[in-house]
C-alpha cells in the first residue's frame, strides 16, 4: 500500500497543454522536483497532432486555451479514447476566474480535478500525485481489459458459443444439448477455452469477464 501512495518517478510523464510559456516553465520546474518528467505543448492541437496520449500518466491541460479550448481538446481526447478504444490519463484542468461552469462540465465528463490559477505549489503537487495513483490502478484495468480482447478474438466461433454458455453458468450436458454436440466435444472446448484464459472453472472465467460487454463474445443467434 505505501507504494502506490508516491508513484514511481522512472517513466512517470505528465503532458503540460497551456499558452502561456511562464506557467508551462513553472510547471515543468515543479514536476521536475519530484522526478517527473513533463512535455510541453503550446495548443491543444499541437498536442493531438504530435502526442499519443496514453504514453503520458497525467495531462494537465488549461481551460482557456486559444483555437481550441482545454475542455474542447478533452471532449475530442474522449471521443477518440472510446472510438478507439484506447486510454486516456486522468486530467487536471487549469482554471482561471470564473471557469467554475466549465470546470464543473468537465468533471462530469470524467475530468479528474482541476487547480485554479496562479495554483499553489504544494496543492499542485498532490493533485498530480492523486492522479498518478489513479492512473496506476485505471491503466492496469485497462491492460488486463486489452489482454481478455485479444484472448477472445482469438477463440473460434464454435469455442464463443460454448463460452457463452459456460457464462450464464450452464452444466457441460447441458451446453450439449443446446449446442447439439456431444457432451465429451463440450468438455474438450471447456478445457481449451479455461486453459486461454488461465482459469480453472467457467464460475472464475465469468468473474473475469464481468467487465466486458456479453456483445463481445458472444455468437450471434
Amino acid at each position: 500500500m505505501q507504494a502506490s501512495a508516491h508513484p514511481s518517478a522512472d517513466t512517470t510523464r505528465v503532458a503540460i497543454i497551456d499558452d502561456d510559456p511562464a506557467v508551462r516553465h513553472s510547471l515543468s520546474m515543479l514536476l521536475d522536483t519530484r522526478g517527473w518528467s513533463s512535455e510541453p505543448f503550446e495548443r491543444a492541437v499541437d498536442f493531438l497532432n504530435g502526442a499519443n496520449p496514453s504514453s503520458f500518466h497525467c495531462l494537465v491541460i488549461d481551460v482557456r486555451i486559444p483555437g481550441m479550448s482545454g475542455l474542447e481538446l478533452f471532449e475530442e481526447l474522449t471521443r477518440r479514447a472510446r472510438a478507439k478504444p484506447s486510454y486516456l490519463p486522468p486530467v487536471l484542468f487549469l482554471t482561471g476566474h470564473g471557469d467554475i461552469p466549465m470546470v464543473v462540465q468537465a468533471l462530469k465528463q470524467g475530468a479528474s480535478d482541476f487547480l485554479e490559477k496562479p495554483a499553489d505549489p504544494r496543492t499542485t503537487l498532490d493533485a498530480v500525485r492523486k492522479a498518478l495513483i489513479v492512473d496506476r490502478a485505471a491503466r492496469g484495468l485497462h491492460e488486463s481489459r486489452e489482454s481478455l480482447l485479444k484472448e477472445i478474438a482469438g477463440l473460434t466461433p464454435r469455442e464463443r458459443e460454448v463460452l457463452t454458455e459456460m457464462v450464464a453458468g450452464f452444466l457441460s450436458k447441458q451446453i450439449a444439448d443446446h449446442l447439439q454436440i456431444s457432451t465429451k466435444t463440450v468438455e474438450a472446448h471447456r478445457l481449451r477455452i479455461c486453459h486461454k484464459f488461465n482459469v480453472r472453472t467457467g464460475m472464475e472465467l465469468a468473474a473475469k469477464l464481468r467487465e466486458i460487454p456479453p456483445s463481445v463474445w458472444q455468437m450471434p443467434a
